[in-house]
C-alpha cells in the first residue's frame, strides 16, 4: 500500500467538499451521542451495524446529511467502533473512549469503492462535481480508498491510498549494514561512528510561536482580528512541520544511498515522552520511522527493528559482557571483562547493528559483512 496526497485548487465549488465534512462532523457527533445514550439505557456497547441502519434511515430523512456519501457514511461509524475497540482493549493504559469534536474542527471524510471517479489528467470527480488538482506523480496501482482532508487554514488535500501488488525482494546495491541509536542529544548515532544532529525546528521557532500566540489570545473571541491571528498562528506551526518533514525525507534518502540494510531499536516514543515531553515531540522519530520505511520500500531497501527490551546500551560490542546497571547520566564505560572503552550511544549501535543482522537472511548478512564493525 501507498499514500498518495495532492492539494486541490483553490475554486468556489470547494464548499461543497467542506459543507460534506461539516456534515461528516455532525454525523460522528450524533452515532458518539447515540452510543453515550445507549450505553447509559442498557450498559451495553451499540453495535456497529445497527447504527449503521439507524444512519441510513435518518439521511433519508435529513438532507443536508445527504451531501455525505453512504460509504463515507460507514466509514464514520466503523471508526468509531474501532476507537471502541481499541479502549475497551487497552483502557487500563489510559486510552479514552472517543469523544465528541467540533464541526468547524472535523477534519475529513473518506470514500472506499464508489463516490469518486478520476476522469485522467488532473480531474477527479467527487460525487456530482468535478475537481481538479495538483498532480505532482502519477497514480500507479488500485485506488483503493480517498480521502478528502481540511486544514485548519481551510485548504483542502486529497489522499489517495493506492495498492501497488508485490514489490521485489531486498536489492543489494552498496552491500552495507548499519545499526542507529536514537538519542535526545544526537539525534541519530550510526555504528561507523559518525553522528547525525537534529535542528529542534520547533525549539528554534519559539519565540515566534509564543509571540504568534499572544497575538492571538488578546484579540476578541469572535472577530475577524482573531480568526486573522488565529491562521497566522497556524502558519507558524505549519512552517516548523514542513520544515522537520522536509528534513526527514532528505535524510531517509541519505541513509537509503548509504546502506542497504538499516537497524533500529523498537522504541516505546508514548513512556518516552511522558518523561521528556516537548523534546520527544520536536525531534518525531515516529515519523522520521514511517518516512524512511516508505523510502526504503520504494529502493528495495530493508529496514529491521530489533527488540525493544534487548539492553543495547548495556552490552558490550567487544565482548558481549553485559552490566548489571547503567544510569542514563553515564555517557561512556569501561567494560569490566575486556577492559574496552565504550561510549554508549556508538556502542548501543554497534550492538544493534549485529542483533539486526542476526535478524536477516543469511545471504544478506554475508553480502553485507565488509560493513559490520568488529
Amino acid at each position: 500500500m501507498k499514500t498518495l496526497k495532492f492539494k486541490l485548487y483553490q475554486h468556489k465549488r470547494n464548499r461543497f467538499l467542506k459543507r460534506s465534512i461539516n456534515a461528516a462532523g455532525i454525523i460522528y457527533n450524533h452515532c458518539i451521542a447515540l452510543h453515550k445514550r445507549y450505553y447509559r439505557m442498557w450498559g451495553k456497547h451499540l453495535n456497529c451495524a445497527k447504527i449503521q441502519g439507524h444512519i441510513a434511515k435518518l439521511r433519508k430523512r435529513k438532507e443536508f446529511w445527504q451531501s455525505v456519501g453512504s460509504q463515507a457514511v460507514q466509514d464514520i461509524c466503523q471508526r468509531i467502533e474501532k476507537a471502541y475497540q481499541l479502549f475497551f482493549k487497552h483502557n487500563k493504559k489510559g486510552v479514552r473512549p472517543p469523544g465528541f469534536k467540533k464541526v468547524r474542527k472535523y477534519k475529513s471524510f473518506t470514500l472506499k469503492q464508489a463516490g469518486y471517479k478520476f476522469l485522467g489528467g488532473n480531474r477527479v470527480k467527487i460525487g456530482s462535481r468535478v475537481y481538479q488538482f495538483w498532480k505532482s506523480r502519477e497514480i500507479e496501482g488500485t485506488v483503493k480508498t480517498l480521502t478528502i482532508k481540511r486544514t485548519p487554514l481551510g485548504e483542502l488535500f486529497m489522499v489517495v491510498v493506492v495498492d501497488e501488488g508485490s514489490k521485489p525482494k531486498v536489492e543489494v546495491k552498496t552491500g552495507k549494514i548499519a545499526g542507529f541509536d536514537f538519542g535526545l542529544k544526537t539525534f541519530l548515532t550510526c555504528s561507523d561512528g559518525t553522528t547525525i544532529e537534529s535542528p529542534q525546528f520547533l525549539k528554534q521557532s519559539l519565540k515566534i510561536v509564543a509571540n504568534a500566540s499572544r497575538h492571538h489570545s488578546r484579540k476578541l473571541k469572535g472577530s475577524s482580528n482573531r480568526e486573522r491571528a488565529r491562521k497566522n498562528l497556524v502558519r507558524k506551526y505549519e512552517d516548523i512541520s514542513n520544515r522537520r518533514r522536509d528534513g526527514a525525507w532528505k535524510l531517509a534518502h541519505d541513509l537509503t544511498d548509504k546502506f542497504d540494510v538499516l537497524c533500529f531499536e523498537t522504541l516505546n516514543l508514548k513512556g518516552m515522552q511522558r518523561l521528556w515531553g516537548r523534546k520527544i515531540s520536536d525531534l518525531a522519530f515516529g515519523e522520521f520511522v514511517q518516512i524512511l520505511e516508505w523510502v526504503a520500500k520504494k529502493k528495495n531497501k530493508l529496514v529491521v527493528f530489533i527488540d525493544q527490551w534487548y539492553p543495547s546500551s548495556k552490552t558490550c560490542s567487544h565482548c558481549g559482557h553485559v552490566l548489571e546497571k547503567l544510569d542514563l547520566s553515564v555517557r561512556e564505560w569501561r567494560c569490566p571483562s575486556c577492559q574496552s572503552v565504550n561510549g554508549r550511544d556508538e556502542n548501543a549501535a554497534r550492538n544493534i547493528q549485529m542483533v539486526g543482522a542476526s535478524t536477516i537472511g543469511l545471504g544478506d548478512v554475508r553480502q553485507a559483512m565488509p560493513a559490520i564493525a568488529v
